[in-house]
């Protein structure tokens, strides 16, 4: 991303506020990370009115936030796809509090799991390690903002949201990059 993470953070912010959602980048940006690591195709443009759904009480988008949306979404695929594991999280940058870096990795986490719930609510095809990432995804979700913000604190934080990151995109490498079957037309050829 060209700009920081942390000056991205607060500007989805500021377009979420204006847009009057009442969701976070976190949460939109986990939302739409487990959409993709799941199956979900940026081509298909019935992601947006899904998202919608979950996370603007069914109400559509501005053409200008769909438009930042579908980009989003196209940046959050391409990044999940990325052999250089480009893929990051959208949560507050370093400088903000230990505690609202952990509340948005939280919100994050949890959104993840709504998004990624949507396509694959069956992990028996999964490998065990992809179970074991999910199991240990809902536990993180659950974690509480509260914390010391000493060195040790820092560094236990550095490494959940490290796991979170590639978790996610070892979701999308055993599971997003499955083409969803297309319908079949419903024009019939004699």
């Amino acid at each position: 991303m060209a700009e920081p993470i942390s000056k991205l953070f607060e500007t989805w912010n500021q377009w979420l506020e204006r847009e009057g959602m009442i969701t976070s980048a976190a949460e939109l940006h986990g939302m739409l990370t487990g959409l993709m690591a799941s199956g979900q195709q940026v081509q298909q443009s019935d992601w947006l009115n899904v998202v919608a759904d979950l996370a603007h009480e069914g109400q559509a988008f501005s053409a200008q936030m769909n438009e930042r949306l579908e980009t989003l979404g196209r940046k959050i695929r391409e990044d999940l796809a990325s052999a250089e594991l480009n893929f990051q999280l959208l949560v507050p940058g370093d400088e903000e509090l230990l505690s609202e870096r952990l509340k948005a990795l939280a919100e994050w986490t949890q959104c993840f799991l709504v998004g990624f719930g949507v396509n694959q609510q069956n992990l028996k095809a999964a490998s065990n390690e992809l179970r074991e990432g999910i199991e240990d995804m809902a536990e993180i979700a659950k974690l509480s903002p509260e914390m010391e913000g000493d060195e040790e604190d820092e560094r236990a934080f550095y490494e959940v949201s490290e796991y979170v990151r590639i978790t996610a995109i070892m979701c999308f490498n055993e599971l997003g990059q499955v083409a969803n079957p297309t319908p079949p037309s419903s024009n019939t050829i004699h």
